[in-house]
């Protein structure tokens, strides 16, 4: 699969100040990508460089093998091919749904115009609503038309820059996925930016932690919450926990949970002490165990309830179980560990 999308040691700055470092990745003809992370990051100003808006000050962007940004190059904006969604949709107020869509598409004939609106309107299932405008739709539908517009020149590439943060939680996720969906059916490659975790998952087949400026881990969903390359990417993706333990013989750990084996060899002497990383899903109800906790709160979420526990030694865990199980504050459970992936960091 080649790549449409390259990026190499990009760094972007406004005068002396550097938002983005050193950010190098690619994304596949295709594929949707995701830059994930808190406010202030970096990402909207990587997704900008990305665009056209932003001068890179190092490093260079390519899209299907051509440089559009360096610090000697810069191909305008207009000549990327690459649609934009903004986070406020960016309707226009005055036109109805049908023209917002054709609005990029006018050098079409009215036939192949037409028709393009339609094959979109269908598949983000706005056909209803082409001959109404935009305040007399909800935030959901305006965003649909608003891909739509974006979509409708067919772009090499799309960039969606917190396309959802305007939306009721529970749509949001429902809505990346059919826009998702939309983006697979026409073969589009896209880049989301995003805050929200969830939002990132559904939509994206490789996601792109930042912090500071700085890009952590690129990587699938499934690495970047089973194994993640450093600790602040597995703090911020997902739920965890860490336990201490100290490195023995045979490259096994030792912990209050018990021993276990991490998945890479550790070139490490005995005795360093490690943090084990623990998510929600590792530890199992036993209480046959010998490992004892105190639960110290619950958060009831329908299929499962998430329990906040406290070991003997003071350490919290986190822990996912059915919620057939029903366990009250200052309950004395049994737990096991059981690990698919074991991950530690030296301390």
């Amino acid at each position: 699969m080649n790549n449409l999308l390259e990026l190499n040691d990009v760094s972007i700055g406004i005068g002396d100040l550097i938002i983005v470092e050193d950010v190098t990745f690619n994304l596949a003809s295709g594929e949707i990508g995701c830059l994930l992370g808190p406010s202030g990051c970096g990402k909207t100003t990587l997704l900008r460089g990305i665009a056209g808006f932003e001068n890179t000050v190092a490093g260079s962007i390519s899209i299907e093998g051509e440089i559009v940004s360096s610090p000697k190059v810069h191909r305008a904006i207009e000549g990327r091919r690459v649609g934009m969604v903004f986070q406020d949709y960016a309707l226009f107020p005055h036109l109805t749904a049908r023209n917002n869509i054709t609005f990029g598409i006018a050098s079409l004939t009215p036939v192949d115009r037409n028709r393009r609106v339609q094959e979109l309107a269908q598949m983000l299932d706005v056909v209803e609503l082409l001959d109404e405008y935009p305040h007399r739709m909800s935030g959901g539908q305006q965003q649909r038309v608003a891909v739509a517009r974006a979509m409708a020149p067919r772009p090499r590439m799309l960039l969606l820059d917190e396309p959802f943060a305007s939306l009721d939680v529970a749509l949001r996720e429902q809505i990346a996925k059919d826009i998702r969906a939309v983006l697979k059916e026409d073969g589009i490659t896209a880049i989301l930016v995003t805050h929200n975790q969830q939002e990132a998952f559904a939509m994206a087949d490789k996601v792109g932690v930042m912090r500071a400026g700085r890009l952590l881990q690129w990587d699938t969903p499934f690495n970047l919450y089973h194994r993640p390359v450093e600790r602040s990417v597995a703090e911020f993706v997902g739920e965890c926990r860490f336990i201490t333990g100290t490195l023995q013989a045979g490259n096994v750990i030792e912990t209050e949970l018990g021993r276990v084996t991490p998945t890479a060899s550790l070139d490490l002497p005995v005795g360093v002490p490690m943090s084990l990383l623990v998510r929600p899903d590792d530890l199992i109800l036993d209480e046959a165990s010998a490992i004892r906790a105190r639960v110290v709160s619950r958060a009831f979420r329908g299929s499962q309830t998430l329990y906040t526990l406290q070991l003997a030694s003071g350490i919290p865990l986190l822990c996912s179980l059915p919620s057939h199980h029903d366990f009250d504050a200052g309950d004395d459970i049994g737990i096991g560990l059981e690990m698919d992936h074991v991950v530690v960091f030296a301390n």
